[in-house]
């Protein structure tokens, strides 16, 4: 059934800090210890891994918002040390560890049995259509472990919203480096001070803001225009409404009951996560 907008905003809000888990300093640290050299190195081989051995060049498109380049300089190195079966193994190990420390007690809770449950559910219930990356985490085994399994549930919402997001960023016309400056004046700081774009060359990071004030959506200052600012909300307010068929499977009770029962448990990942 559908569900007003903002509860489906506050779910993303709540799934975010529990599936963000996997880029934490106990899942690097797994990947680290199977021979992968840093933490993009960890990031691309987990992330990447439901899409099997695509290319770099595919892998860019279904990511979406890295520089030209980044890609490359990790994929399809990382496969000559692990394979993807192996790296989706190491993933769900040291997400699962670094959620299950960052929640303590909570981890042993029927409430978080229930939560992974009803999660579970409605990252199922999706249609794929259009989702790339989110078909390929449906492809995967749900995992039997609660902790392990409300993990995978949060990281199949997030990536099945993440394709949509992407979607639209196409549609009007904003690449992959330029959503990140506009990130980056959402959050009052300047793009080269951004950690997303704070490596780009001078030039090109200047030359992707010059881009967006000739569209009118950057100001001289290098700030918002009033025309930037509704297209970043028209674009976030979509990107919620392209997320919305996920929780159709669940009841308005047990929506409700989903974001009481994450509520602690995001509080607690984003507290210990920083």
């Amino acid at each position: 059934m559908p569900h007003p907008q903002a509860k489906i905003h506050r779910i993303f809000e709540l799934i975010e800090p529990i599936a963000t888990a996997s880029f934490s300093t106990v899942a690097t640290e797994a990947f680290l210890a199977v021979g992968m050299r840093n933490y993009w190195d960890g990031y691309f081989a987990g992330r990447a891994a439901p899409l099997g051995t695509a290319p770099a060049v595919v892998i860019h498109a279904v990511f979406y918002n890295f520089a030209d380049g980044e890609v490359a300089r990790h994929i399809p190195w990382v496969w000559s040390k692990l394979s993807p079966e192996e790296a989706i193994a190491v993933r769900e190990r040291g997400s699962t560890a670094a959620l299950r420390g960052r929640i303590g007690t909570l981890a042993d809770t029927p409430d978080l049995v229930w939560a992974a449950d009803l999660a579970t559910r409605a990252a199922v219930s999706a249609p794929t259509e259009g989702r790339p990356l989110y078909a390929g985490l449906r492809a995967l085994a749900i995992p039997e472990d609660p902790v392990s399994r409300l993990w995978h549930a949060a990281t199949l919402l997030r990536e099945y919203r993440g394709d949509g997001h992407n979607a639209l960023l196409t549609a009007h016309g904003i690449g992959g480096t330029e959503c990140h400056v506009l990130m980056a004046l959402a959050l009052r700081m300047r793009p080269e001070e951004f950690g997303r774009t704070r490596h780009l060359p001078a030039a090109q990071l200047a030359a992707v803001v010059d881009r967006l004030r000739d569209r009118g959506l950057v100001d001289a200052a290098g700030d918002f225009t009033e025309a930037g600012r509704e297209l970043r909300q028209r674009i976030e307010t979509l990107t919620d409404e392209l997320a919305a068929p996920a929780y159709e499977a669940l009841s308005a009770t047990e929506l409700d009951e989903l974001i009481a029962k994450l509520e602690p448990i995001a509080a607690a990942s984003e507290t210990a996560g920083g």
